[in-house]
């Protein structure tokens, strides 16, 4: 998986998202972001914003900003934003074009298992992250206590030509940061091979 064939996958994909992905996984979307208890007075990141299927599940009058490195899906996202306090940028969420401790949410919602270096993206997350904010994260991953298997492997292998890969563990992405602190991670979709993550950065903010 790499940036431009990224990008090229999601051009295609672009049109049918919502239709494909929305019914599946909004449910979860917005489990997620309930965790948070959004105030209106926060500032949010919305990593790997795409179409902008979570925007409907955060509170009128939240400051959001949505970054993707897909034009074509922030071209949908711009219809779900407008009337809203949202921007939109183009960006590579491994390189992220923030000052430290920007926002006092971050979103996380299938970004992790899409990036080309998942524990990349997670870390630039963190940093942007203000002490005291919440982290929260919707995506597929591999268990953490057994081996992959070769078809298991061999599977992953096939669903990563479509732009996402479901081998990768949480432990490796999020790493062990002496200022973390799970709150939540429970079971969603497909009997638990999603999870809902809800972290939090220690410190004042």
């Amino acid at each position: 998986m790499d940036n431009r064939r990224n990008q090229t996958i999601y051009k295609l994909w672009a049109p049918v998202y919502d239709k494909v992905m929305g019914p599946f996984t909004g449910k979860a979307r917005q489990q997620a972001l309930e965790l948070l208890n959004l105030r209106t007075s926060e500032s949010v990141l919305l990593l790997g914003v795409g179409t902008g299927l979570d925007l409907p599940h955060i509170p009128a009058g939240v400051k959001v900003t949505g970054v993707d490195l897909s034009p074509a899906m922030l071209h949908k996202a711009q219809a779900k934003a407008n009337g809203r306090n949202v921007t939109l940028r183009e960006m590579n969420a491994q390189a992220l074009d923030f000052a430290d401790a920007s926002f006092d949410v971050v979103v996380l919602n299938l970004i992790l298992s899409v990036v080309p270096d998942g524990a990349v993206a997670f870390r630039e997350a963190w940093r942007v992250l203000r002490p005291g904010g919440r982290a929260v994260i919707f995506d597929k991953f591999t268990a953490e206590d057994r081996p992959l298997s070769k078809l298991r492997r061999g599977m992953g292998q096939i669903i990563a030509l479509f732009g996402t890969d479901p081998n990768r563990r949480l432990s490796e992405l999020i790493g062990s940061p002496p200022d973390l602190m799970i709150e939540r991670n429970e079971p969603s979709l497909l009997r638990g091979q999603y999870r809902i993550v809800l972290l939090r950065k220690c410190g004042k903010k």
